[in-house]
């Protein structure tokens, strides 16, 4: 278990990427680090595009609250804090494609005080 910070608009995260759940996707970021990029958000989903390209490795087409993910397709890393479009519940996160499971974030909920355009900058953790 990796160690991250998360920083979104001027607030702080601690998050932790897990090798087990998807060990090349989990590698390439880290070594990517750190990465800024602006937000986009889909839903009650942050997302952004980072340099990092790899495919689906245990892809997953629901997460929940808090989970970190890489998205394939967009080569995007994506923070879920609650329902986005396609969710049919707060229980059954739905990604709008398959995602790799890569994480976790703490206090999720206060992402819902941010929105698309802020800064966001991923380091590892001191």
């Amino acid at each position: 278990m990796a160690k991250i910070k998360i920083q979104v608009g001027g607030e702080e995260f601690d998050a932790t990427l897990d090798e087990q759940a998807a060990p090349r996707t989990v590698e390439a970021i880290l070594e990517a680090l750190p990465i800024e990029a602006t937000s986009n958000t889909w839903g009650e989903e942050i997302y952004f595009e980072i340099p990092v390209a790899v495919g689906e490795e245990n892809a997953e087409d629901i997460v929940s609250v808090g989970d970190l993910g890489y998205w394939p397709s967009g080569n995007a890393f994506c923070i879920f804090y609650g329902r986005t479009p396609m969710s049919p519940s707060d229980e059954e996160i739905v990604p709008a494609s398959a995602v790799n499971p890569i994480g976790t974030i703490q206090n999720p909920e206060a992402l819902k005080s941010h929105g698309a355009g802020e800064p966001v900058r991923i380091t590892a953790a001191q």
